[in-house]
């Protein structure tokens, strides 16, 4: 793998709502050289950005320090913040349940705190907030760079809540383990709103949940609810857009349950698309998004990928037997997706060669129906891309029907963004 070109270190953004780093080190912090999260500067802070208000907290099992330890559990045992309530997004706060599936309401067996699903309602979440008589709501939950990942709608929905009711939204941030280099993919169209994207986000935005939140607050909430909220993000130290998540030195946990490593986070953006497809996209295996594929699917398929020579990839025949989901049970023939150089690889270019390839080679296999429009659409986030692909455009000019409409969003994009 070549050498990647790091950005230097610029000054610190003196931007409104955005914490600077403090000098003392966090008793729960990082070790030397590592990447400090939004967590590490508040903790190092003693707290002080939460002082003397009722807290609800948004995490899920990401929200660790450095050493594992859970922050919901490190703040419950401190006196100096009052944390009141926590709230569990997608597979819920303790990571019991499967997509799309929150947990029920219960009692946190080890910090007594009450725990709530604010998993796709808006309306709940305001409610919650408002008879817990809440101050001030934290997010942490380590995103994955995608648009159709919901822990960034859940985000959002809260900061709508908080808007609405006066209420504080602070923001931890953490990595885009992705790298935050550029937005990718196609925009957003409002006409195929859904809880895998509500607003017009490219499907790779490149950003961190903090940035995110900051684009939130200054393009979508004044238009939906009428003003932003009062956010603070806190930022985090010594992260560079260019860095790969394993030099950031911080500890992976895996988001959800079919998000295990590092390199399914680099997939996600590109083979989250065969969800929309009839071939499994690895669910219920132990490598989801990396391993594609059905029954009767074999060598012709791999062939044809590796002669497409993408930069970055390569593909290796697979055979597997999901346990659950698409195909469960039965004997998948496919590829595994190799990511040879994290630089040059183009997750979502991948996906589309993949797809148009397949339907060449094994056109048996079409897309996977929706409730009121093909599922591919709300995924792509308008009907451009399926169009394109049934009329048999190759993955140029797939690609060069969003380059528009992505270079506006980037546009936008830029004014949002906390590290140069």
């Amino acid at each position: 793998m070549r050498r990647r070109n790091v950005f230097a270190a610029s000054a610190a953004l003196a931007a409104a709502g955005v914490l600077a780093a403090p000098a003392a080190a966090s008793a729960h912090g990082p070790g030397k050289g590592r990447v400090r999260t939004g967590f590490d500067r508040l903790a190092a802070d003693g707290y002080a950005e939460l002082a003397g208000q009722r807290v609800g907290i948004i995490s899920n099992p990401t929200g660790v320090t450095s050493d594992l330890t859970h922050e919901v559990d490190v703040m419950a045992a401190d006196g100096r913040v009052d944390l009141v309530a926590v709230f569990g997004p997608e597979h819920g706060f303790r990571g019991t349940s499967q997509a799309g599936e929150g947990e029920d309401y219960f009692i946190d067996p080890k910090t007594g705190l009450p725990v709530y699903n604010a998993y796709n309602d808006k309306g709940k979440m305001a409610d919650f907030f408002a008879e817990l008589e809440l101050d001030t709501i934290v997010f942490d939950i380590q995103d994955v760079g995608s648009r159709f990942y919901t822990y960034i709608w859940t985000m959002y929905l809260a900061m709508e809540a908080a808007a609405t009711l006066g209420i504080r939204f602070v923001v931890l941030d953490r990595p885009n383990p992705v790298t935050g280099i550029e937005a990718q993919g196609p925009i957003l169209h409002p006409e195929f709103s859904s809880f895998v994207g509500l607003k017009a986000i490219s499907q790779r935005h490149g950003m961190t949940i903090g940035e995110l939140a900051r684009l939130f607050n200054g393009e979508f909430l004044p238009e939906t609810v009428g003003t932003s909220a009062d956010l603070t993000v806190v930022e985090l130290g010594g992260w560079k857009r260019r860095m790969t998540f394993e030099e950031t030195g911080l500890p992976w946990v895996a988001p959800s349950p079919n998000m295990p490593t590092t390199t399914t986070a680099r997939l996600y953006p590109g083979t989250c698309l065969f969800e929309a497809s009839a071939l499994s996209e690895g669910r219920g295996t132990t490598q989801p998004f990396q391993l594609i594929g059905a029954p009767g699917i074999d060598h012709r398929w791999e062939a044809a990928l590796n002669e497409s020579d993408l930069d970055g990839v390569r593909f290796r025949e697979a055979y597997f037997k999901p346990v659950f989901s698409k195909w469960v049970n039965q004997t998948c023939g496919g590829v595994e997706v190799q990511i040879t150089d994290i630089d040059s690889f183009d997750p979502i270019r991948t996906a589309l060669t993949m797809i148009i390839t397949q339907r060449q080679v094994f056109p048996e296999y079409g897309w996977r129906p929706g409730d009121t429009v093909p599922w591919i659409d709300k995924l792509t986030g308008s009907t451009a891309v399926r169009e394109a692909i049934e009329a048999g455009a190759d993955v140029d000019t797939v690609i060069a029907g969003w380059r528009g409409e992505l270079a506006e969003f980037s546009r936008i994009r830029r004014d949002y963004l906390l590290y140069r």
